[in-house]
């Protein structure tokens, strides 16, 4: 039967979320009320920053020319908004990418895990995620928060019209003047911290711990979300306290020209590796 091009592309996805929700021996793999969820205090978080520290010193070297990545693309993203008169999205662009961070530091994940197993780590350790069995389910995951991202620039982009816009502002110091000086202005800075502080709610309720459980486990994408949320929701003031830290850690490296992120960015990555590890139980023998 010749099958029309709407109905063949049906068929792909529906087998690429059947190959990503289904262990090698055929049983779901997304039963996430298997997987055990731990309490965890501000002590965890100490601990987990600790041990992301101990990572990044044992490979300092690699991880900096990796997460060079990271500012560099942030700086074009920066220059190429500003300079195009889309200077008003070079805040939601910079504050986005704690949306997708992530999916950014699943390659330092890959790196702690392997050190914990007394494994050599390097650059190529990072990249050693796109030959992991769920590379398909991270690859999802990742669409999901990028998604969010772009959205995210949406909305903004529409706040702005509605209160400076629609025309690109004149001049950089002008904009500035409008946005903390007049009442649209600071309706602008209102709905866009208020907007902005419920995708970072959402990002991290399902992105804490599941990209390190994608890597650790055979689990599909299903599980290791609801397996996320289940440890923001066990832990909410914990949970809360690591959100503020990665914040307060993104705007900090971020301020001098986002320089910063080549400490930053890995330090919270492989710490999050380590979180993860106290915040889900292995399983038995693992």
């Amino acid at each position: 039967m010749i099958r029309t091009p709407p109905g063949w592309g049906a068929d792909m996805v529906a087998h690429a979320y059947r190959s990503m929700t289904t262990t090698e021996t055929g049983y779901a793999a997304n039963d996430a009320s298997a997987i055990q969820v731990n309490r965890i205090g501000l002590d965890d978080l100490t601990w987990s920053l600790r041990r992301g520290l101990e990572d990044f010193g044992a490979a300092r070297t690699d991880i900096l020319f990796l997460c060079m990545i990271y500012p560099l693309v942030g700086l074009l993203l920066g220059w190429e908004a500003s300079g195009t008169g889309m200077l008003p999205l070079v805040f939601p662009l910079a504050s986005g990418f704690a949306l997708i961070g992530p999916l950014a530091a699943v390659g330092l994940n890959e790196m702690s895990r392997r050190r914990e197993m007394g494994e050599p780590v390097s650059i190529a350790t990072a990249f050693a995620i796109f030959r992991s069995p769920a590379i398909g389910s991270i690859l999802l995951l990742g669409a999901v928060l990028l998604g969010m991202l772009l959205f995210w620039l949406v909305i903004s982009n529409a706040f702005y019209n509605v209160t400076l816009g629609p025309q690109p502002p004149v001049s950089a110091s002008l904009f500035l003047t409008e946005v903390f000086y007049t009442a649209p202005g600071r309706a602008l800075i209102a709905v866009g911290v208020g907007v902005g502080f419920l995708f970072a709610v959402i990002a991290l309720a399902i992105g804490c711990v599941s990209f390190p459980l994608l890597l650790d486990r055979n689990v599909g994408v299903e599980a290791a979300v609801r397996t996320s949320m289940r440890v923001v929701l066990h832990n909410p003031a914990t949970m809360a306290m690591w959100g503020v830290i990665v914040v307060g850690g993104l705007v900090a490296g971020s301020l001098p020209l986002l320089l910063g992120l080549i400490v930053v960015m890995p330090v919270l990555g492989h710490a999050t590796w380590h979180l993860y590890r106290r915040a889900v139980t292995p399983p038995p023998g693992h």
